[in-house]
Protein backbone atom coordinates (compact mmCIF):
# COMPACT_ATOMS: atom_id res chain seq x y z
CA UNK A 1 0.00 0.00 0.00
CA UNK A 2 1.52 3.01 -1.27
CA UNK A 3 -1.38 5.59 -1.09
CA UNK A 4 0.13 9.10 -0.44
CA UNK A 5 3.25 8.28 -0.43
CA UNK A 6 6.51 9.15 -3.09
CA UNK A 7 7.68 6.28 -5.11
CA UNK A 8 10.13 5.67 -2.66
CA UNK A 9 8.38 4.54 -0.06
CA UNK A 10 5.93 2.31 1.58
CA UNK A 11 3.54 0.96 4.33
CA UNK A 12 4.29 -2.48 5.47
CA UNK A 13 1.03 -4.69 6.21
CA UNK A 14 0.17 -5.97 9.43
CA UNK A 15 1.80 -9.58 8.45
CA UNK A 16 4.88 -7.41 7.73
CA UNK A 17 4.58 -5.71 11.30
CA UNK A 18 4.31 -8.98 13.36
CA UNK A 19 7.57 -10.38 11.10
CA UNK A 20 9.44 -6.76 12.49
CA UNK A 21 8.11 -7.70 15.92
CA UNK A 22 9.44 -11.12 15.94
CA UNK A 23 12.83 -10.04 14.57
CA UNK A 24 13.30 -7.09 17.15
CA UNK A 25 12.30 -8.65 20.34
CA UNK A 26 14.01 -11.80 19.18
CA UNK A 27 17.02 -12.82 22.00
CA UNK A 28 20.82 -12.21 20.56
CA UNK A 29 23.48 -13.69 22.36
CA UNK A 30 26.73 -10.94 21.98
CA UNK A 31 29.57 -12.97 23.17
CA UNK A 32 32.21 -11.39 25.25
CA UNK A 33 35.75 -12.91 24.92
CA UNK A 34 38.07 -14.45 27.35
CA UNK A 35 36.03 -14.66 30.86
CA UNK A 36 33.39 -11.92 29.78
CA UNK A 37 29.53 -13.27 30.29
CA UNK A 38 26.97 -13.58 27.50
CA UNK A 39 25.04 -10.97 26.69
CA UNK A 40 21.39 -11.23 26.32
CA UNK A 41 19.80 -8.80 24.28
CA UNK A 42 16.79 -7.97 22.27
CA UNK A 43 17.40 -5.25 19.36
CA UNK A 44 14.56 -3.37 20.96
CA UNK A 45 15.91 -2.95 24.36
CA UNK A 46 19.80 -2.23 22.95
CA UNK A 47 17.88 0.68 20.57
CA UNK A 48 15.98 1.80 23.50
CA UNK A 49 19.01 2.48 26.02
CA UNK A 50 20.83 3.48 23.02
CA UNK A 51 18.64 6.04 22.20
CA UNK A 52 18.23 7.05 25.43
CA UNK A 53 21.96 8.16 26.45
CA UNK A 54 22.44 9.85 23.12
CA UNK A 55 19.46 12.23 23.90
CA UNK A 56 20.93 12.62 27.55
CA UNK A 57 24.29 13.74 25.93
CA UNK A 58 22.46 16.25 23.87
CA UNK A 59 22.92 14.44 20.22
CA UNK A 60 20.57 14.85 17.71
CA UNK A 61 18.84 11.88 16.92
CA UNK A 62 16.48 12.23 13.65
CA UNK A 63 15.18 8.46 13.04
CA UNK A 64 15.88 4.94 13.58
CA UNK A 65 15.83 2.28 11.06
CA UNK A 66 16.50 -1.06 10.24
CA UNK A 67 18.84 -1.92 7.12
CA UNK A 68 20.25 -4.42 4.28
CA UNK A 69 19.13 -7.72 4.29
CA UNK A 70 17.13 -8.07 7.82
CA UNK A 71 14.64 -5.54 6.29
CA UNK A 72 14.57 -7.45 2.85
CA UNK A 73 13.68 -10.45 4.93
CA UNK A 74 10.71 -8.47 6.51
CA UNK A 75 9.70 -7.50 3.34
CA UNK A 76 9.79 -10.59 1.16
CA UNK A 77 10.21 -13.82 3.68
CA UNK A 78 9.02 -16.61 1.57
CA UNK A 79 11.60 -16.54 -1.39
CA UNK A 80 13.97 -17.50 1.14
CA UNK A 81 16.06 -14.70 1.68
CA UNK A 82 18.05 -15.09 5.00
CA UNK A 83 19.88 -12.23 6.95
CA UNK A 84 23.07 -12.48 9.25
CA UNK A 85 23.58 -9.04 10.90
CA UNK A 86 21.19 -7.08 12.54
CA UNK A 87 22.03 -3.78 10.89
CA UNK A 88 20.50 -0.44 13.01
CA UNK A 89 21.16 3.06 11.53
CA UNK A 90 20.36 5.91 13.85
CA UNK A 91 20.38 8.91 11.55
CA UNK A 92 22.23 11.14 13.96
CA UNK A 93 24.01 14.68 13.92
CA UNK A 94 28.03 14.56 14.19
CA UNK A 95 28.93 18.11 13.55
CA UNK A 96 32.54 17.30 15.06
CA UNK A 97 35.04 15.07 16.58
CA UNK A 98 32.90 15.76 20.57
CA UNK A 99 29.62 13.95 19.10
CA UNK A 100 32.23 11.23 17.52
CA UNK A 101 33.37 10.29 21.19
CA UNK A 102 30.27 11.03 22.63
CA UNK A 103 28.50 8.44 20.35
CA UNK A 104 31.23 5.59 21.32
CA UNK A 105 31.11 6.20 24.71
CA UNK A 106 27.32 6.32 24.92
CA UNK A 107 27.08 3.07 23.27
CA UNK A 108 29.97 0.80 25.55
CA UNK A 109 28.63 2.49 28.60
CA UNK A 110 24.97 0.75 27.51
CA UNK A 111 26.78 -2.58 27.35
CA UNK A 112 27.02 -2.30 30.99
CA UNK A 113 23.43 -2.69 31.00
CA UNK A 114 22.56 -6.04 29.71
CA UNK A 115 26.14 -7.12 32.15
CA UNK A 116 24.11 -10.32 34.02
CA UNK A 117 22.80 -9.59 37.32
CA UNK A 118 25.59 -10.19 40.07
CA UNK A 119 28.24 -8.99 37.88
CA UNK A 120 30.21 -5.70 39.94
CA UNK A 121 30.06 -3.12 37.12
CA UNK A 122 32.25 -0.32 39.30
CA UNK A 123 35.83 -1.44 37.74
CA UNK A 124 34.64 -2.41 34.03
CA UNK A 125 35.61 0.77 31.76
CA UNK A 126 33.99 1.66 28.38
CA UNK A 127 37.26 0.61 26.62
CA UNK A 128 37.20 -2.80 28.73
CA UNK A 129 33.71 -3.07 27.13
CA UNK A 130 35.17 -2.72 23.83
CA UNK A 131 37.88 -4.73 23.80
CA UNK A 132 35.40 -7.54 25.46
CA UNK A 133 32.40 -7.33 22.90
CA UNK A 134 32.83 -5.33 19.98
CA UNK A 135 33.94 -7.22 16.81
CA UNK A 136 34.86 -4.12 14.68
CA UNK A 137 34.68 -0.11 14.90
CA UNK A 138 34.98 2.20 11.97
CA UNK A 139 34.73 5.88 11.87
CA UNK A 140 34.36 7.67 8.00
CA UNK A 141 34.61 11.83 8.72
CA UNK A 142 35.21 13.54 5.01
CA UNK A 143 33.20 16.50 3.16
CA UNK A 144 30.69 14.39 2.14
CA UNK A 145 30.46 10.92 4.72
CA UNK A 146 30.32 11.32 8.42
CA UNK A 147 29.32 8.36 9.73
CA UNK A 148 30.62 5.66 12.14
CA UNK A 149 29.78 1.87 13.26
CA UNK A 150 29.61 -0.25 16.33
CA UNK A 151 29.45 -4.13 15.63
CA UNK A 152 28.74 -6.33 18.46
CA UNK A 153 30.56 -10.00 18.65
CA UNK A 154 28.63 -12.85 17.55
CA UNK A 155 29.93 -16.43 16.89
CA UNK A 156 27.15 -17.42 14.69
CA UNK A 157 27.73 -14.37 12.41
CA UNK A 158 24.33 -12.70 13.69
CA UNK A 159 26.65 -9.31 14.74
CA UNK A 160 24.01 -6.30 15.98
CA UNK A 161 25.75 -3.61 14.34
CA UNK A 162 25.12 0.17 15.01
CA UNK A 163 25.61 2.57 12.65
CA UNK A 164 25.09 6.22 13.36
CA UNK A 165 24.87 8.23 10.42
CA UNK A 166 25.11 12.24 9.52
CA UNK A 167 25.72 11.34 5.85
CA UNK A 168 26.16 8.56 3.88
CA UNK A 169 26.26 9.44 0.04
CA UNK A 170 25.76 5.75 -0.73
CA UNK A 171 23.56 3.46 1.13
CA UNK A 172 23.42 0.37 -0.48
CA UNK A 173 24.87 -1.94 -2.96
CA UNK A 174 22.27 -3.66 -4.85
CA UNK A 175 18.21 -3.00 -5.11
CA UNK A 176 17.41 -5.87 -3.28
CA UNK A 177 19.40 -4.81 0.15
CA UNK A 178 18.49 -1.33 -0.47
CA UNK A 179 15.51 -1.25 2.00
CA UNK A 180 15.35 0.36 5.31
CA UNK A 181 12.53 0.16 8.00
CA UNK A 182 11.84 3.28 9.38
CA UNK A 183 11.06 1.99 13.39
CA UNK A 184 10.53 5.16 14.92
CA UNK A 185 6.61 4.14 15.65
CA UNK A 186 7.02 0.70 16.44
CA UNK A 187 9.55 1.52 18.88
CA UNK A 188 6.67 3.89 20.53
CA UNK A 189 5.07 0.64 21.37
CA UNK A 190 8.01 -0.60 23.24
CA UNK A 191 8.98 2.75 25.15
CA UNK A 192 8.09 1.33 28.19
CA UNK A 193 10.92 -2.09 29.02
CA UNK A 194 7.78 -4.73 29.08
CA UNK A 195 5.76 -2.93 25.72
CA UNK A 196 4.60 -5.37 23.47
CA UNK A 197 2.73 -5.08 20.15
CA UNK A 198 -1.17 -6.49 20.00
CA UNK A 199 -3.31 -7.56 17.60
CA UNK A 200 -5.44 -4.21 18.44
CA UNK A 201 -2.32 -2.10 18.04
CA UNK A 202 -2.64 1.13 15.28
CA UNK A 203 0.31 1.78 13.87
CA UNK A 204 1.83 2.43 10.59
CA UNK A 205 5.54 1.65 9.93
CA UNK A 206 6.64 2.94 6.43
CA UNK A 207 9.91 1.43 4.33
CA UNK A 208 12.08 3.18 1.86
CA UNK A 209 13.97 2.02 -0.77
CA UNK A 210 17.11 3.93 -1.22
CA UNK A 211 17.80 2.35 -4.98
CA UNK A 212 14.37 4.52 -5.93
CA UNK A 213 11.47 3.11 -6.77
CA UNK A 214 10.31 0.76 -4.34
CA UNK A 215 8.01 -1.64 -6.46
CA UNK A 216 11.03 -1.96 -9.14
CA UNK A 217 12.69 -3.06 -5.95
CA UNK A 218 10.80 -5.19 -4.24
CA UNK A 219 9.83 -7.19 -7.78
CA UNK A 220 13.79 -7.23 -7.86
CA UNK A 221 13.84 -8.94 -4.51
CA UNK A 222 10.71 -11.33 -4.70
CA UNK A 223 11.76 -12.71 -8.64
CA UNK A 224 15.57 -12.94 -7.24
CA UNK A 225 16.58 -10.49 -9.69
CA UNK A 226 19.91 -8.48 -9.66
CA UNK A 227 20.19 -4.63 -10.27
CA UNK A 228 21.77 -1.83 -9.29
CA UNK A 229 23.62 1.68 -10.55
CA UNK A 230 26.77 3.17 -10.46
CA UNK A 231 28.87 0.25 -8.65
CA UNK A 232 31.80 2.33 -8.86
CA UNK A 233 30.76 4.40 -5.80
CA UNK A 234 30.87 1.28 -4.18
CA UNK A 235 34.02 0.41 -1.79
CA UNK A 236 34.54 -2.96 -2.86
CA UNK A 237 32.75 -2.45 -6.55
CA UNK A 238 30.20 -4.44 -5.36
CA UNK A 239 31.85 -7.28 -6.41
CA UNK A 240 31.82 -9.53 -3.47
CA UNK A 241 28.22 -9.12 -2.63
CA UNK A 242 27.67 -9.43 -6.70
CA UNK A 243 29.08 -13.13 -6.76
CA UNK A 244 27.38 -14.03 -3.42
CA UNK A 245 23.74 -13.34 -5.30
CA UNK A 246 24.82 -15.57 -8.15
CA UNK A 247 25.35 -18.53 -6.13
CA UNK A 248 22.35 -17.72 -3.93
CA UNK A 249 20.31 -18.22 -7.71
CA UNK A 250 19.55 -14.50 -8.15
CA UNK A 251 20.08 -13.78 -11.93
CA UNK A 252 20.84 -10.14 -13.51
CA UNK A 253 17.68 -8.22 -14.31
CA UNK A 254 19.52 -7.18 -17.84
CA UNK A 255 21.73 -9.74 -18.75
CA UNK A 256 23.27 -6.51 -21.56
CA UNK A 257 24.01 -4.76 -18.56
CA UNK A 258 25.00 -6.58 -16.32
CA UNK A 259 28.45 -7.50 -18.46
CA UNK A 260 29.54 -3.47 -18.57
CA UNK A 261 28.15 -3.36 -14.72
CA UNK A 262 30.83 -6.04 -13.69
CA UNK A 263 33.60 -4.25 -15.22
CA UNK A 264 33.28 -1.36 -13.26
CA UNK A 265 32.46 -3.77 -9.89
CA UNK A 266 36.02 -5.38 -10.97
CA UNK A 267 37.96 -2.20 -11.67
CA UNK A 268 36.50 -0.38 -8.61
CA UNK A 269 37.88 -3.82 -6.21
CA UNK A 270 41.27 -3.76 -7.67
CA UNK A 271 41.23 0.09 -6.83
CA UNK A 272 40.40 -0.55 -3.12
CA UNK A 273 42.25 -4.17 -2.89
CA UNK A 274 45.41 -3.45 -5.77
CA UNK A 275 47.38 -5.95 -3.73
CA UNK A 276 46.74 -9.44 -4.14
CA UNK A 277 47.67 -10.09 -0.57
CA UNK A 278 44.83 -7.12 0.54
CA UNK A 279 42.72 -9.06 -1.59
CA UNK A 280 43.08 -12.57 0.16
CA UNK A 281 42.40 -11.15 3.17
CA UNK A 282 39.37 -9.06 2.46
CA UNK A 283 38.00 -12.30 0.50
CA UNK A 284 38.24 -14.56 3.67
CA UNK A 285 36.65 -11.96 6.01
CA UNK A 286 33.56 -12.05 3.72
CA UNK A 287 33.82 -15.42 3.55
CA UNK A 288 34.16 -15.71 7.20
CA UNK A 289 31.19 -13.92 7.93
CA UNK A 290 28.58 -14.53 4.96
CA UNK A 291 29.09 -18.24 5.21
CA UNK A 292 28.68 -19.05 8.86
CA UNK A 293 26.78 -22.71 8.64
CA UNK A 294 27.30 -22.90 4.86
CA UNK A 295 30.42 -24.21 4.31
CA UNK A 296 29.43 -26.08 1.34
CA UNK A 297 28.57 -23.23 -0.74
CA UNK A 298 32.54 -21.59 -0.04
CA UNK A 299 33.57 -23.31 -2.67
CA UNK A 300 31.01 -22.43 -5.27
CA UNK A 301 30.86 -18.91 -4.37
CA UNK A 302 35.12 -19.02 -4.76
CA UNK A 303 34.85 -20.17 -8.50
CA UNK A 304 31.78 -17.83 -9.18
CA UNK A 305 34.01 -14.84 -8.16
CA UNK A 306 36.55 -16.58 -9.91
CA UNK A 307 34.33 -16.58 -13.16
CA UNK A 308 33.59 -12.99 -12.74
CA UNK A 309 37.03 -11.71 -12.25
CA UNK A 310 38.26 -13.68 -15.22
CA UNK A 311 35.77 -12.48 -17.49
CA UNK A 312 35.52 -9.00 -16.64
CA UNK A 313 38.49 -8.02 -15.33
CA UNK A 314 40.31 -4.71 -18.18
CA UNK A 315 42.00 -2.59 -15.65
CA UNK A 316 44.86 -5.67 -14.50
CA UNK A 317 48.26 -5.93 -16.00
CA UNK A 318 48.28 -10.13 -17.53
CA UNK A 319 50.46 -11.30 -14.33
CA UNK A 320 48.19 -9.13 -11.86
CA UNK A 321 45.37 -10.94 -13.29
CA UNK A 322 47.05 -14.20 -13.40
CA UNK A 323 48.21 -13.52 -9.50
CA UNK A 324 44.99 -12.98 -8.51
CA UNK A 325 42.94 -15.79 -10.06
CA UNK A 326 45.47 -18.32 -8.78
CA UNK A 327 44.92 -16.43 -5.38
CA UNK A 328 41.45 -17.36 -5.43
CA UNK A 329 42.24 -20.81 -7.07
CA UNK A 330 44.11 -21.72 -4.03
CA UNK A 331 41.45 -20.55 -1.88
CA UNK A 332 38.97 -22.97 -3.24
CA UNK A 333 41.42 -25.73 -2.87
CA UNK A 334 41.75 -24.71 0.96
CA UNK A 335 37.81 -24.66 1.69
CA UNK A 336 37.58 -28.12 -0.12
CA UNK A 337 40.54 -29.57 1.88
CA UNK A 338 38.87 -28.29 4.91
CA UNK A 339 35.80 -30.20 3.67
CA UNK A 340 37.90 -33.36 3.29
CA UNK A 341 36.81 -33.34 -0.41
CA UNK A 342 40.62 -33.45 -0.78
CA UNK A 343 43.90 -33.77 1.21
CA UNK A 344 44.57 -30.67 3.08
CA UNK A 345 46.38 -28.57 1.09
CA UNK A 346 49.01 -27.56 3.59
CA UNK A 347 49.92 -31.23 3.12
CA UNK A 348 49.83 -31.75 -0.46
CA UNK A 349 53.06 -31.18 -2.64
CA UNK A 350 52.85 -30.37 -6.38
CA UNK A 351 55.91 -31.48 -8.50
CA UNK A 352 56.78 -29.09 -11.74
CA UNK A 353 58.21 -30.48 -14.94
CA UNK A 354 61.98 -29.13 -14.68
CA UNK A 355 62.63 -28.08 -18.07
CA UNK A 356 60.85 -28.73 -21.67
CA UNK A 357 64.09 -30.63 -22.82
CA UNK A 358 63.29 -32.90 -20.45
CA UNK A 359 61.62 -35.39 -22.71
CA UNK A 360 60.81 -38.82 -20.48
CA UNK A 361 57.62 -39.39 -21.85
CA UNK A 362 56.67 -41.02 -18.22
CA UNK A 363 57.05 -37.78 -16.45
CA UNK A 364 53.59 -36.42 -15.45
CA UNK A 365 53.60 -32.19 -14.90
CA UNK A 366 52.07 -32.55 -11.91
CA UNK A 367 51.80 -35.22 -9.38
CA UNK A 368 49.46 -35.00 -6.27
CA UNK A 369 51.50 -36.72 -3.50
CA UNK A 370 48.85 -39.24 -1.15
CA UNK A 371 47.25 -40.35 -4.82
CA UNK A 372 44.11 -38.33 -4.68
CA UNK A 373 42.61 -37.11 -7.75
CA UNK A 374 43.33 -33.09 -8.50
CA UNK A 375 39.55 -31.27 -8.28
CA UNK A 376 38.86 -29.82 -11.49
CA UNK A 377 38.58 -26.01 -10.51
CA UNK A 378 35.60 -25.26 -12.80
CA UNK A 379 32.35 -24.94 -12.02
CA UNK A 380 29.65 -25.16 -14.72
CA UNK A 381 27.88 -22.16 -16.23
CA UNK A 382 27.76 -19.47 -13.63
CA UNK A 383 24.33 -18.10 -14.86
Amino acid sequence: MTEGLDHRFSYLTWEQIKILDQVLTEVIPIHGRGNFPTLEVKPKDIIRVVKEQLIKKKIVVHDIRLNGSTASHILVKQNGTSYKDLDIIFGVELPGEHEFQVVKESVLNCLLDFLPKGVNKEKITAQTMKEAYVQKMVKVSTDHDRWSLISLSNNSGKNVELKFVNSLRRQFEFSVDSFQIILDTVLDVYSDENGKLTDDAELSVIAESMYGDFEEAMDHLKYKLIATRNPEEIRGGGLLKYSNLLVRDFKPADEAEIKSLERYMCSRFFIDFPDVAEQQRKIESYLRNHFIGEEKSKYDYLMTLRGVVNESTVCLMGHERRQTLNMIAILALKVLGEQNIIPNVANVTCYYQPAPYISDRNFSNYYIAHGQPWPTLEKGSRR
